[in-house]
């Protein structure tokens, strides 16, 4: 296909001349924070270099497009329409605005209608020449009203958008149906009654929104789209969700459009792709969109071309070398190459970012249709612990790995789902506006309505965005020392191709893994499952060869998390902050995942391994488990019942069950320059496990000046015996300096090191540091002497009922230094995963009832009191399992 015959021929700059052609482009559909005008005016330069032509401008948390969509624009907000709308125009893309109005409108109203047209109308005197209804993600219900007027919900909307189209006038208009994919439709495609109304009923010049047989789509064929095309009496335009993110913010989607054949694409009106919510990590899948649509015929799965139903992308593709391939044959991953060849050039330019990375990705809440692969009503809704578990083509799912946010609180998931009223505006929190600066978004706040004596809402008239908008602090102001960055040479940029091909297989698709994730992978659970071959003793050849061959893919694994965090570090200095900022949150946390992994590798590579410890770390829900990794390839789900992507894949080969809790936590507020590093303790490292003790012990405070008459009492006390008694299960933090500054330090057994501590440990310390002689009870008591009476009084037993589910004991330190909030909770599960792979499914600690930051500490470690003890008021035993 050539490229006059993809993009739209312009005449005069206004409409296109041919109603027939091919729309391929971009829908901004997503929930969560909309794209800045500049970033779209920088969309609309990138589509027609690419040969694309369309944009349809539907954001579903811009607040004056679906909740408040009565309200007309401001001055402000119609210039800045207005410029983007002149912008697309002068790059040949046809800027389609869209409207949501269905979650409150009353069809049969006729001011409701109006209010329709009028919002319309202004949109149009701003140039617009495009236009789209849309009516997805509603309850498919009528108020009392509607159903004294219409037959059905269909015959409601259709006539709704006929009346409207009709006002307009133009030739462009799309209309998105509620039942706007297979698995939604009620019962089926071809006997949906909904379906086959729209089609009957709808204008024929009107183009109707389809995405394909699941809201995500991992493969769409001529046949379904044959189907569909009988029922809807017209081609339909594919509103392609596979690159969409706003279901799950563990992932971006950074691989090449595939599972669509070009040979669709004379059954189709058009694609248009609804990517990721971040606007810089969209280059590929946009760019290689544009190849697709240059496309007649796809890469077989033997090499040799093909223009039929398969899937496009097999193993054996692989294989394939991309120059082999010809130009009007669609590869993947030669697409994916010449993207990623491009984008490198995107990381070197300047370009600024005002605010913090923590943006405000909303829980959304969506009213949905009860189907059976419908939408979560809360996409970052977390089933409790105790919650059924799901079951999909026959394997069991277990509750979901943690994924609101990257940047999201612990204490801010939402974990109950209502469904609103139909009649009743839903907003997601916070609402946004997207049309009231060039280079941000900001939040809307005290929206109020004006309501006449009918009840009807009249739209709020003002002349100033600032009258109804106020700006988030952390979006005024940018971050100083970012901003000096951006002026640096353009040419200071190390990051090189084969970053960006890590990057694409770290961040696939919905359904697919990238190579080198697949790698990781299957080279951690070969590494932990073999692990017991470190452990033989020699004597035989096959044994040290076995042996060397697990150090040997073990160094191949430290390498692969080397390039990660050096990748990352790279990240952080590029010229291009905006991309930095887009990407650092996804960057950082897979980042951090490896890192740990890598810890738990190099653990068992440090130790001797009890010979049936692979019953303890197998796992049940991973990867590996039989059924797993097929069902999650298969399609046949939308993507959200396997949430989290790879991160969530190899955080599940951790060997801690339930560590929900720990792999949550609030990303930076900013790039953070500096790495931390966890690894085994080691002799050395006593000394400054020591030093961080000394800093911390005072109820996370540094101990007083008196203690440096006696430095290592307190560290010998609280520290000493667990490095000393069972250093093989003791962890350290260390920063990029190698610099340690924090430890986690645990023993297996504690009714044994409790005895230890009492018969060996604490009589040595008692010989070495002496009781204070008090002399009356009326004395004043320094901290030290208080320290040193303590450590001669009798240690608190411990209770049986303790111990029952409990059998370890730990301690964590951490200096305030630490800066990355995740490395409490990922030291943590250093801790858990070597107790667990030694076969403890439970530990506490033991902290004073007036260690208020200790108290905290832990229980946001997942430690909680354990009731029904009979203890000294003056101790509290925190405990969890795992």
């Amino acid at each position: 296909m050539s490229d006059s015959t993809i993009s739209l021929e312009m005449e005069n700059g206004s409409s296109p001349k041919q109603e027939s052609t091919f729309i391929c482009g971009v829908v901004e559909g997503f929930y969560g924070r909309p794209w800045t005008p500049e970033q779209r005016k920088d969309l609309f330069t990138k589509l027609k270099k690419w040969g694309m032509n369309a944009y349809l401008y539907a954001p579903k948390d811009d607040y004056k497009h679906r909740a408040y969509w009565r309200e007309v624009y401001t001055v402000e907000e119609g210039e800045h329409l207005s410029a983007l709308i002149a912008a697309a125009k002068e790059n040949g893309v046809l800027f389609y605005y869209a409207l949501s109005p269905g979650l409150d409108i009353t069809y049969s109203s006729a001011k409701e209608v109006a209010t329709l047209k009028r919002k319309l109308d202004q949109v149009a005197e701003f140039g617009c020449e495009a236009f789209a209804l849309l009516f997805d993600d509603i309850l498919p219900e009528m108020s009392e009203a509607d159903k004294e007027v219409f037959q059905s919900f269909a015959h409601a909307q259709v006539s709704v958008t006929n009346e409207v189209h009709q006002h307009t006038g133009c030739k462009h208009f799309m209309f998105c149906p509620t039942q706007y994919c297979s698995s939604r439709a009620v019962p089926d495609v071809p006997n949906s009654e909904y379906l086959t109304t729209i089609g009957s009923k709808l204008e024929r010049s009107i183009d109707i929104m389809w995405t394909g047989p699941k809201v995500i789509s991992k493969v769409i064929s001529i046949s379904g789209i044959q189907q569909l095309s009988e029922v809807l009496r017209r081609p339909p335009v594919i509103w392609d969700n596979l690159h969409a993110n706003d279901y799950d913010q563990k992932r971006v989607f950074l691989g090449p459009y595939s599972g669509r054949s070009p040979g669709l694409i004379p059954h189709l009106r058009g694609v248009m792709t609804n990517p990721n919510c971040e606007y810089e990590c969209n280059f590929v899948g946009i760019h290689t969109l544009g190849q697709w649509s240059h496309c007649t015929e796809e890469l077989g799965d033997s090499g040799v071309q093909k223009s039929n139903d398969a899937v496009l992308e097999s193993e054996n593709e692989q294989d394939v070398e991309p120059s082999s391939v010809p130009s009007h044959v669609y590869c993947p991953r030669k697409a994916l190459r010449i993207a990623l060849e491009e984008w490198l050039d995107e990381f070197k330019k300047a370009r600024a970012m005002l605010g913090s990375i923590a943006k405000p990705q909303v829980t959304t809440t969506v009213p949905v249709v009860p189907a059976v692969n419908a939408i979560p009503v809360n996409i970052n809704f977390i089933p409790p612990a105790s919650a059924a578990l799901t079951t999909v083509t026959g394997i069991t799912l277990p509750p979901p790995i943690p994924v609101g946010s990257v940047n999201q609180a612990p204490n801010t998931l939402t974990t109950e789902v209502t469904t609103p009223s139909i009649l009743q505006p839903v907003l997601s929190v916070p609402m946004m506006n997207s049309l009231a600066a060039d280079d941000k978004v900001v939040v809307v706040k005290n929206l109020t309505h004006s309501v006449k004596e009918d009840g009807s809402d009249e739209p709020m008239e003002s002349d100033k965005a600032s009258d109804i908008l106020e700006k988030e602090d952390a979006d005024m102001v940018a971050n100083k020392e970012d901003q000096e960055m951006v002026v640096e040479d353009e040419s200071k940029c190390d990051i090189v191709f084969e970053d960006l091909t890590l990057l694409a297989d770290l961040f696939y698709l919905p359904f697919e893994h990238g190579i080198q994730g697949l790698a990781l992978l299957n080279e951690f659970h070969w590494l932990k499952m073999n692990a017991s071959l470190t452990s033989q003793q020699p004597g035989a050849d096959e044994i040290l060869t076995d042996a060397e061959e697990w150090y040997r893919r073990a160094a191949k694994f430290d390498a692969k998390v080397r390039h990660v965090e050096n990748f990352l570090h790279h990240l952080v200095s590029i010229p291009n902050r905006s991309l930095l900022y887009d990407m650092y949150p996804y960057i950082w946390d897979i980042r951090g995942v490896i890192s740990l992994l890598n810890t738990y590798i190099k653990w068992l590579g440090y130790v001797k391994l009890p010979e049936n410890y692979t019953s303890y770390v197998t796992g049940v829900h991973t990867w590996f488990a039989k059924g797993w990794k097929e069902a999650f390839m298969s399609g046949d789900q939308e993507p959200w019942v396997f949430r989290g992507g790879l991160t969530a894949d190899l955080q599940r080969l951790i060997p801690v069950d339930s560590p929900n809790d720990l792999f949550l936590y609030r990303g930076p507020d900013f790039p953070e320059p500096h790495l931390f590093f966890i690894r085994p303790y080691e002799s050395h490292d006593e000394p400054a496990a020591y030093a961080v003790c000394r800093k911390t012990c005072n109820d996370g405070m540094e101990l007083p000046p008196e203690f440096e008459e006696m430095p290592n009492m307190m560290p010998e006390k609280l520290i000493g015996a667990f490095l000393a008694f069972s250093p093989e299960t003791c962890f350290v933090v260390y920063d990029e300096t190698d610099a340690v500054v924090g430890y986690g330090v645990a023993v297996l057994r504690a009714d044994k090191f409790h005895s230890h501590l009492k018969n060996v440990w604490f009589p040595e310390l008692r010989s070495r540091y002496s009781k204070p002689e008090k002399q009356s009870p009326d004395d004043m008591v320094s901290p030290l002497e208080e320290a040193l009476i303590q450590l001669h009084s009798d240690l608190p037993e411990l209770p049986p009922a303790l111990l029952t589910h409990h059998a370890s004991v730990i301690r964590v330190g951490l200096l305030t230094s630490v800066t990355d909030p995740s490395i409490p909770k990922r030291l943590m599960t250093c801790v858990l995963s070597a107790l667990r792979t030694f076969g403890s499914f439970g530990a506490f600690t033991m902290v004073r009832s007036t260690e208020q930051y200790f108290l905290s500490f832990y229980n946001k470690l997942g430690f909680l009191e354990v009731p029904n003890l009979e203890v000294d008021t003056r101790h509290i035993f925190l405990g969890r399992t795992f």
